[in-house]
């Protein structure tokens, strides 16, 4: 099998598309890019300096010095902001949120773009995110569309926030998923939607590894 297959995963927010990319990109020994990562470093950023996320004038001053920069870290990925790790301040649920607005801006999302194929240029990557298949890496070899229902989304949502220790409920995640569903599917830069010619892979009743072992005999038939 090649070596140097670009392989996009997109799909909405707690579908584990995140997890079974991982698990690919382990599988066949790649490197795993999360783009929603990315965002949410940017989104961290800004919130930092205080800007206001709706002002394209004021995510404009923080475009230019983004410094952001993914190292693996045994088996998982660290997302270095600025030189700092960020990897768990950045999964919080408002951050979620903030990522979603401050990828609504073109300045944001051309830097983002420009990062991301710099690092998937040579191939041997699974990048998974929102417009991975249908902007980022258009010519992908293998695009994969990865979905849920919105109530097991938001189910594994909670589960992991409640494990990470922060004090949540279905009732509020749920509703942070439609929104999230909302803002990311009817924006009108890059909205979330699969590539037509993207795969389907939907994880409802599905276990990760069922999920992984599907995508992996597609790439290797």
């Amino acid at each position: 099998m090649k070596k140097d297959y670009i392989i996009a995963v997109d799909g909405p927010s707690g579908a584990g598309k995140s997890t079974v990319s991982q698990k690919l990109a382990e599988r066949l020994g790649y490197l795993y890019m999360d783009t929603g990562a990315m965002y949410r470093a940017a989104a961290l950023k800004a919130v930092r300096d205080g800007l206001d996320l709706d002002s394209q004038e004021a995510v404009r001053k923080i475009a230019g010095q983004l410094e952001i920069d993914l190292l693996k870290n045994k088996n998982s990925l660290k997302l270095m902001l600025d030189g700092e790790d960020v990897s768990r301040e950045i999964r919080g649920p408002e951050m979620g949120m903030a990522a979603s607005k401050i990828s609504r801006h073109l300045v944001i999302r051309e830097k983002m773009w420009e990062l991301q194929r710099r690092l998937g240029k040579k191939g041997g990557v699974v990048a998974e995110g929102r417009d991975v298949g249908t902007v980022v890496f258009p010519d992908a070899d293998f695009k994969f569309f990865v979905t849920a229902s919105t109530q097991e989304r938001a189910s594994r949502r909670c589960k992991e926030l409640l494990a990470r220790g922060y004090q949540v409920s279905f009732e509020e995640i749920l509703a942070e998923v439609k929104e999230r569903d909302e803002q990311d599917s009817k924006r009108e830069l890059s909205p979330l939607k699969p590539a037509q010619d993207a795969i389907l892979i939907d994880t409802t009743s599905m276990k990760v590894d069922q999920a992984v072992e599907r995508m992996l005999s597609l790439i290797k038939a």
